[in-house]
């Protein structure tokens, strides 16, 4: 299996995603509905998709 690297357009959405689960768990972000754990769990696979398909 070769590994690729993110586009950036992948790289700064799971960054984002990321950094929106930070601000929910330190509770910043009363208004989302999910817990940062599954936040986090969200940008992770983004991220892992964006490494392992080409051209994502």
């Amino acid at each position: 299996m070769t590994l690729n690297p993110p586009t950036k357009i992948i790289f700064l959405i799971s960054l984002v995603i990321a950094i929106i689960a930070i601000v929910a768990a330190l509770n910043m972000l009363s208004f989302i509905p999910f817990p940062a754990f599954w936040i986090m769990t969200i940008a992770y696979i983004l991220l892992s998709a964006g490494v392992i398909f080409k051209g994502i």
